[in-house]
């Protein structure tokens, strides 16, 4: 029955996969437009391809020694799981960054040809459709393989089977456990890289060429005379189309882990209790999350071929939010299904599953409902279509203080409303089902993760389409057509980052709970998964937890603001020394520009990493493992509220850019006062939206995952206990 179920999964992925693979070749088989778009999209995939390439040799030499160092500490199957995240990441992020600088020229080149911003629409979409499918398939692939060669689907699971870390610590665990965080580390580890060094590649050369070229010189947006702006083309690619599939797929894989992680730690805690769980209830337990997981896969295939086959509308935001919301709607009817079938006639006493064999599909079903008022809301402060953000548009009129004032307000207020909303997901979805629960609001929040990344990655898409159709000096109205869809993907990329911290905060807690398990067995002083608040070194962790995602973030702006800084400086030295750039008489130097900010991507995002991995590990062997509990507690609060609020302040901020330059503020538009001071807000946010917000939620899922890996060692070896 466990291989029919696991063959169910492969099917799954392969029409996933498939369809992604079919949309790939239609993007690629359309017309590329003339030959100046086609050498304008050329430099920008060779500059896209450069770096990313040369990020992935700094990713594998680092991800061998993290390797090297699990197998030898750890178990060989850990090293081998851990590489095979990084595979599954790296490649969703490099086959969807190939296929944005595919399909920006495609998309500008239909606008061109038809001027229907229904068909552009559709073009825009397919292409982020490959993205979107590839990340859930590849994570899930990588998933199932683990499960395939290292679970213990259908078999007994009993202490004596458990095998030992290394049997001079004495230390035992379950291999399976091991086997799949290895494997969510390793996704995690890709996603901080891709984050981090795309994040500060696309912030440096959009912050560059807007301070310089809008400000300074008054020329347009993607104007071809700016010399950073096929620096800040290529930026899209690597950081907002390679990092965002890399960030996600590591959410995803988070989430499922998170579940599976607990059941096992469940069992093995209540192993030798008067009604612990059975072999059979466990199974089932560990192959709910990836069977959930595989019916989202199939639901977003039908979202988005539906949107991408029905007749064309001139209402991209409705197209996009139909393939949202009728994935999610078969996810919820087919899992429904699943789940009463799955777990009937089970006895389910041994864990608290309160609503019988629905609770699991109930509490996922919370996590979808909290994701799509996350969504909602995030959507609430950051479009033009609200009243929030217009407000902010019109305090631009009365200066850049006022501009940058408004938006933190706004930002800030932004926060409450999506906590409040997770904090009850979390009450919900632990009454239902338990921990368990609230593991499965993750994977329901990330469920139709194919139909988000898609609606995500189509927005990049419109942008570079843009700023060619803007460089090729086309028609005006092609690039009102990609305008008005780069517009939609700003507002569905801030929904996106919503989803990613949501489920970021709920797969922490479930991770957090089995890191508490995991002491217990271990360290003979722990007898129960409690984190004692007040206890001195769990106030202590979570006062430095609390101040790591400042540091972190702070760390972020230093690496744009230094290598904008040097974008700038490049800029004006170009406008100077070459005046016929700005007359069009010279052709800028735009190669010097991507070097700048490809160098300073690939320095500055070293350090950032370094403390992600380096902190935890380092705070268990000197303080121990409540230290580093009560330190994952404070990075989670922390991290979540600075994430809501940089990637919802930024969002407004551009959206209100935009907002004048549609228009929107009478007396206002293009190169007027109000425009300069937005165009100041929305540098101000751009490395908030782009980098620091989608990177903190990362932060906290590698620092859980890798204290849940070494907690086995330093539960009993900390500098605290030799000490004691």
């Amino acid at each position: 029955m466990f291989t029919g179920f696991l063959i169910a999964v492969a099917i799954a992925i392969t029409i996933t996969l498939g369809f992604a693979a079919y949309n790939y070749y239609a993007v690629k088989r359309l017309a590329p437009g003339t030959r100046e778009m086609q050498e304008i999209a050329g430099a920008i995939q060779e500059g896209a391809r450069a770096f990313i390439n040369h990020e992935y040799k700094i990713i594998a030499l680092a991800a061998l020694a993290i390797a090297v160092v699990l197998f030898v500490v750890i178990d060989w199957y850990v090293g081998v799981t851990f590489l095979l995240g990084t595979f599954m990441s790296a490649l969703a992020g490099y086959v969807g960054m190939k296929i944005a600088t595919i399909a920006n020229v495609r998309v500008s080149n239909q606008a061109r040809e038809s001027k229907s911003l229904g068909k552009t629409l559709k073009v825009a979409f397919r292409g982020g459709s490959v993205m979107g499918l590839c990340v859930a398939g590849f994570g899930l692939l990588g998933m199932l393989l683990v499960y395939v060669f290292f679970g213990k689907i259908g078999r007994q699971i009993e202490p004596e089977s458990m095998t030992v870390v290394a049997n001079w610590l004495g230390i035992s665990y379950i291999p399976f456990t091991m086997s799949i965080t290895g494997y969510s580390l390793g996704c995690s580890v890709v996603a901080l890289f891709n984050r981090v060094g795309g994040g500060i590649y696309t912030k440096a050369a959009d912050m560059g060429a807007d301070l310089v070229g809008k400000t300074e010189a008054h020329i347009p947006e993607d104007d071809p005379r700016n010399p950073a702006t096929i620096a800040d083309n290529v930026g899209d690619n690597v950081g907002d189309v390679a990092g965002l599939g890399s960030d996600l797929l590591e959410s995803y894989i988070g989430a499922i882990i998170s579940c599976v992680v607990l059941a096992c730690y469940t069992y093995f805690i209540n192993i030798h209790s008067s009604n612990p769980i059975s072999d059979e209830l466990l199974s089932r337990l560990l192959l709910y999350p990836i069977l959930f997981s595989a019916i989202g896969l199939i639901a977003c295939v039908i979202g988005i071929g539906y949107v991408l086959f029905r007749p064309q509308s001139d209402k991209p935001h409705r197209e996009l939010n139909i393939a949202l919301w009728s994935s999610a709607f078969l996810i919820v009817v087919a899992s429904c299904v699943l789940s009463w079938f799955y777990f009937r006639g089970l006895d389910v006493s041994a864990i608290d599953f309160h609503v019988g064999p629905l609770s699991p599909w109930l509490a996922a079903l919370t996590g979808i409902a909290a994701g799509m008022l996350i969504g909602f809301f995030a959507e609430f402060y950051t479009s033009y279509d609200f009243k929030d953000t217009r407000r902010l548009a019109e305090a631009s009129i009365s200066g850049t203080a006022l501009t940058i004032t408004n938006g933190l307000a706004l930002g800030m207020k932004s926060c409450f409303f999506p906590v409040v909303i997770l904090a009850c997901a979390v009450l919900a979805a632990n009454a239902l089902a338990g921990i368990y629960g609230v593991a499965m609001a993750a994977i329901g929040m990330l469920s139709f993760l194919a139909a988000t990344v898609s609606v995500d990655t189509y927005g990049p898409i419109a942008d570079n389409a843009g700023g060619i159709s803007e460089m090729s000096k086309l028609d005006p109205v092609v690039r009102r057509i990609t305008d008005k869809l780069d517009s939609v993907g700003n507002t569905t990329a801030a929904i996106g980052k919503g989803f990613a911290i949501g489920s970021a905060a709920l797969a922490s807690l479930s991770l957090l709970v089995s890191y508490m398990h995991a002491q217990i067995g271990i360290d003979e002083a722990v007898h129960e998964a409690v984190l004692n608040i007040i206890s001195t070194q769990v106030l202590a962790g979570a006062f430095i937890g609390s101040a790591l995602p400042f540091l972190f973030s702070s760390l972020l702006i230093d690496a744009v603001a230094v290598s904008a800084g040097k974008m700038v400086q490049e800029v004006r030295r170009q406008f100077k020394e070459m005046p016929g750039i700005l007359t069009g008489d010279e052709k800028p130097d735009y190669t010097t520009c991507i070097k700048i900010s490809a160098a300073g991507a690939l320095r500055e995002m070293k350090l950032p990493v370094v403390i992600a991995v380096a902190v935890p590990v380092v705070a268990g062997f000197v303080f121990g493992a409540q230290f580093v509990g009560g330190l994952l507690i404070g990075s989670t609060l922390s991290a979540v509220m600075l994430a809501l609020f940089t990637a919802n302040s930024g969002g407004a901020w551009d959206n209100a850019k935009k907002y004048i330059e549609f228009g929107g503020v009478e007396g206002t538009g293009k190169g007027s006062e109000a425009h300069d001071a937005a165009v100041i807000g929305d540098t101000v946010g751009d490395p908030l939206k782009d980098t620091v917000g989608p990177s903190l939620d990362i932060l906290i899922k590698i620092m859980a995952t890798v204290s849940l890996i070494a907690v086995s060692i330093y539960s009993r070896f900390n500098l605290m206990n030799l000490f004691n």
